[in-house]
């Protein structure tokens, strides 16, 4: 008896030395991940000027392009068969990047699509994250690869390289052809088919593209197939000629990096640049010092700031903790926040002074923001800007806007549970 107290003694001492060194570490993780400066960024230059397109791509060192065409994609039953279309269509090359590739109805109709595409003899080259789409199943891309198309995955996790877990690409870009491109919110995943009609149909948005700016969007898809595969050749057709000067627009991506992304800058320049309003979607909304110090900065000069989230439908729980917990902080300074009700609320977009739209596959947090690659378009124009005001305006319609006596009324366990989460905001 003696003998097995000294091994329990011993085990547990083992054990609570494991816990201490396991807790350690996470904690050494997200002191590294903090950012170690604020970054506080104003601007003499507003969305509505003519000169803050020049200005904005200067500062995040992104070519400028012309004469491009938009249309806004709402909800699966437009953004799908807008897609398949495309792919039907194609006769020269696809190229297709996504985080989710889960096996289901909407999958199998995909892979239908680019299996017929590859048989007809279309170059097909897909890009899937490790990660997001490891649930994707062994026979699609045995069909796909049996077709003659390529199926590559992005920076797979192996166990002697577990810092791989953390980077991962989250872009979502389809290009046909080198002259129409899709991009924003949407994974291949059957919750994203429908039209938000329950909660198990996600609200999200997806932006079909024609012009110029399409052969970045196209070249942003080749930086992730390069690190995913051997010699690769890259395809990119001659620039296109504008066919005007209206629409105004830039892609910026993210990767990984020691500091500041541009696109992160991007959003902060965007924030700096409003002089009226802001109406900002996103899930997973977790602000840090340098973002909670932009949304500051522009109630001060007198900006209406509307914010629209995912509610209790979600698939990150402990994230929708974290980005609750800064909740009063933002209300109190009189940042109006919504929380949308049906279903889980997936769109990625902000519109400044019915200007400047920015939209694509980035979340409003530290993980798109500075670990993930991501891939978002930002537009000056009137006509874009109106399209995604109005569908803010009309999914404001089935969200709750939160009131800041009520909010502070909430349980105990409610503010723990946020409190706890919000340490891990900055991995999120």
């Amino acid at each position: 008896m003696q003998l097995f107290t000294g091994v329990l003694i011993k085990s547990l001492r083992h054990a609570a030395i494991a816990l201490l060194i396991g807790a350690l570490g996470v904690s050494a993780a997200l002191l590294l991940a903090q950012d170690q400066e604020t970054m506080r960024v104003k601007s003499v230059i507003a969305a509505e000027d003519p000169r803050d397109p020049a200005y904005v791509a200067a500062l995040v060192g992104a070519p400028l392009t012309y004469g491009n065409r938009y249309e806004v994609l709402t909800n699966g039953d437009r953004i799908f068969p807008a897609m398949l279309e495309s792919i039907d269509a194609a006769r020269r090359r696809i190229n297709f990047e996504t985080y989710v590739y889960d096996s289901g109805d909407l999958a199998n109709r995909v892979t239908e699509a680019l299996e017929r595409a590859a048989r007809r003899g279309v170059r097909v080259t897909i890009v899937v994250d490790a990660v997001g789409a490891s649930a994707m199943d062994r026979a699609h891309v045995d069909r796909l690869t049996n077709a003659g198309a390529r199926v590559l995955t992005f920076n797979p996790t192996r166990f002697y390289t577990p810092e791989n877990l953390n980077f991962r690409t989250h872009r979502k870009i389809l290009v046909v052809d080198g002259r129409i491109a899709f991009t924003g919110g949407a994974g291949i995943a059957d919750q994203w088919l429908g039209n938000a009609q329950d909660g198990q149909h996600w609200r999200d948005t997806q932006v079909r593209i024609h012009g110029p700016i399409v052969r970045l969007l196209e070249a942003a898809f080749y930086e992730n197939a390069l690190e995913s595969h051997g010699p690769f050749v890259p395809e990119l057709d001659d620039p296109p000629p504008a066919s005007g000067d209206d629409g105004a627009s830039i892609v910026v991506r993210s990767s990984p990096s020691g500091g500041s992304t541009d696109l992160k800058r991007l959003y902060l320049q965007a924030i700096a640049s409003a002089r009226q309003t802001i109406d900002l979607t996103s899930p997973y909304f977790v602000t840090d010092e340098s973002t909670m110090w932009a949304l500051d900065d522009a109630l001060r000069r007198g900006v209406r700031v509307r914010i629209l989230v995912e509610g209790d439908i979600t698939d990150a729980m402990p994230v929708k903790y974290a980005s609750r917990e800064a909740y009063d902080a933002l209300m109190s300074i009189g940042i109006q926040i919504y929380e949308y009700r049906p279903t889980m609320m997936h769109t990625k977009s902000f519109v400044v002074d019915g200007m400047l739209s920015v939209f694509g596959s980035a979340n409003f947090d530290n993980r798109s923001l500075e670990l993930n690659d991501e891939l978002n378009v930002a537009v000056w124009s009137r006509d874009v800007g109106a399209k995604f005001t109005a569908d803010f305006e009309n999914d404001l319609k089935a969200a709750a806007r939160l009131d800041l006596q009520t909010w502070r009324k909430r349980s105990l366990l409610q503010k723990s549970r946020e409190h706890f989460w919000s340490y891990f905001g900055e991995v999120f």
